[in-house]
């Protein structure tokens, strides 16, 4: 729904204007980078897979076991889209953030249309398809709190929210919500009382403290890690530096008794791929090779700082009235090569990985724990990345709120205590990927888009879509279409190994309209078609025979 719209910038404000009280319970947002659906012993699944058992997660088992565990929970196929959404409960196709925002304004993040990278991009169906498609128009500088900022999305902050409840607000860790050079990459101005190295930067130049995190002569650049000055040059982690200063700024609000909103938000487990050696040797000794060591390592890494985290929480005797909200930015990714092993196979049974709006770029871990008042049980019913917004302000109590967005996310909270009406499980959810992710081909993650309607999954293909309104002859053009639409039932095949379109056409039809209608909607970008100069096609567009 639409609703009025607030004024004012959140301007960077003494700790004074951050100290309202109020009775709401402290929430605590625990976000992990690039970890799929199947790296920690958690059953999100029907059952447990080989992968679930790779790593040491005694935390993540322990929090599972006193939550609602969410086995079907999407995010975007990369970071950027799903913090933002976060942040604004708007769907990444609405916002027009559909890519990772660079580290300064106004220069393309995507491999397409004069970003960082140049490079062809071919049919699915035809490497001699030659250039087919070029970078839309998207919202590349992110979120904004100020109105008429180029190339971004105006919204009110969620964290706003709960300051203005008399919540004391905290970020720790990765921020990526917007480029250097504009009012949304500044925590403050989205409601933060406390920022602790929180930038544009969207992952870390290093680690460990023994280079202190890339702020050195040689190594530094605008990925090096902020605010962590005490622990350069010791052997601490990035991990667990950050997770010492996010206990550090509870003092204050649990000293004045002040509910608190903790957004601690691990740079693990990025790329680079480092390995956390308070932890890796057991890896290697049982036999795996450096690579993916290394990334076992920063995953207990990443259990070990939500460890510390539930352990503070009980010596303060605070966990009682503390909400536990445990997720991750995308899928785990599975095409580089740093993190060892056969690529495209780590989040197996799901196909693909970061990037991909295939289930294992875009199916997440998620769990919510509310001692007392959540369901310790795993729910299937879908949700996605934007009803964080009303969910988080549904658990502070935070009702009656206006925002001048459109809010497209639903309180799930519902679904977590048991009471009240949640989303439908037939609720469309969307996926838009409309880029070129990396400088060379990747089949199954460049120019995808998706949604998913219950049991059933329509991915659009949308290099094939160019090709199925632009190709030389009819037959070329039938063949293009029938490529550009895939179907899946993902309750029958979780790992989309059976495309079914041929067999279930009006349900294919049906998928394809749906998505069309909320893409036009969102008036979301598409990417361009070089050989015309046109958008290319919606998939209701598609003479499907």
């Amino acid at each position: 729904m639409k609703y009025k719209a607030l004024t004012g910038l959140a301007a960077l404000v003494p700790l004074a204007a951050c100290t309202n009280k109020a009775q709401q319970p402290n929430i605590v947002f625990f976000l992990v980078d690039d970890f799929g659906w199947v790296d920690s012993s958690v059953q999100y699944g029907e059952e447990l897979y080989p992968n679930n058992l790779r790593f040491n997660t005694p935390n993540m088992q322990r929090l599972s076991e006193r939550s609602t565990v969410f086995g079907s929970a999407y995010a975007c196929a990369v970071s950027t889209p799903t913090r933002t959404s976060i942040m604004t409960g708007m769907n990444a196709a609405h916002t027009r953030i559909t890519n990772w925002t660079s580290a300064y304004k106004d220069i393309p993040s995507d491999a397409t249309g004069g970003g960082f990278w140049m490079s062809d991009n071919k049919s699915s169906g035809d490497a001699a398809a030659g250039d087919v498609l070029g970078r839309p128009d998207w919202n590349l500088n992110g979120i904004s709190p100020v109105e008429g900022v180029p190339h971004t999305q105006y919204a009110n902050s969620l964290v706003q929210y709960l300051k203005d409840a008399g919540y004391f607000t905290i970020h720790v860790g990765k921020a990526h919500w917007a480029s250097a050079g504009t009012p949304g990459v500044n925590a403050y101005n989205h409601g933060f009382c406390v920022n602790v190295a929180g930038t544009m930067a969207g992952m870390p130049r290093d680690y460990s403290g023994m280079d202190n995190y890339g702020n050195t002569k040689e190594r530094w650049n605008e990925f090096a890690v902020q605010n962590l000055v005490e622990y350069y040059g010791t052997p601490t982690h990035l991990t667990d530096a950050l997770t010492s200063e996010a206990l550090k700024t509870l003092d204050y609000p649990i000293r004045h008794r002040q509910p608190f909103y903790l957004y601690l938000a691990s740079y693990a487990t990025h790329t680079p791929i480092q390995a956390d050696e308070r932890f890796a040797q057991k890896y290697r000794d049982a036999g795996m090779d450096e690579g993916q060591a290394a990334y076992a390592s920063l995953v207990e890494g990443v259990d070990a700082s939500l460890g510390r985290v539930l352990d503070f929480l009980d010596a303060k005797g605070i966990a009682d009235n503390t909400v536990i909200i445990f997720m991750t930015d995308n899928g785990g990714n599975s095409e580089n090569k740093q993190k060892g092993g056969v690529l495209h196979t780590q989040n197996k049974p799901l196909r693909e990985g970061k990037g991909s709006n295939y289930e294992g770029g875009i199916r997440v871990p998620l769990m919510i724990c509310w001692p007392g008042k959540n369901r310790i049980c795993r729910c299937d019913v879908p949700v996605i990345c934007e009803d964080m917004f009303p969910t988080i302000l549904d658990i502070a109590g935070i009702k009656d709120y206006r925002t001048v967005q459109d809010l497209d996310g639903q309180s799930i909270l519902p679904l977590v205590t048991g009471k009240g009406e949640g989303p439908s499980p037939d609720r469309p959810l969307v996926f838009h990927y409309p880029h070129k992710w990396k400088p060379y081909d990747l089949v199954d993650i460049d120019f995808l888009s998706a949604v998913r309607v219950g049991d059933w999954k329509l991915v659009y293909r949308i290099i094939d879509g160019a090709l199925a309104v632009s190709a030389p002859t009819p037959g070329e053009r039938s063949e293009a279409a029938a490529r550009a639409i895939e179907l899946y039932n993902l309750k029958d095949d979780l790992g989309e190994e059976h495309n079914v379109a041929a067999d279930y056409p009006d349900i294919a039809r049906r998928l394809a309209d749906t998505l069309s209608a909320k893409l036009r909607r969102w008036d979301a970008v598409m990417p361009i078609v070089l050989s015309t100069g046109a958008q290319a096609p919606l998939p209701d567009q598609l003479v499907l025979e």
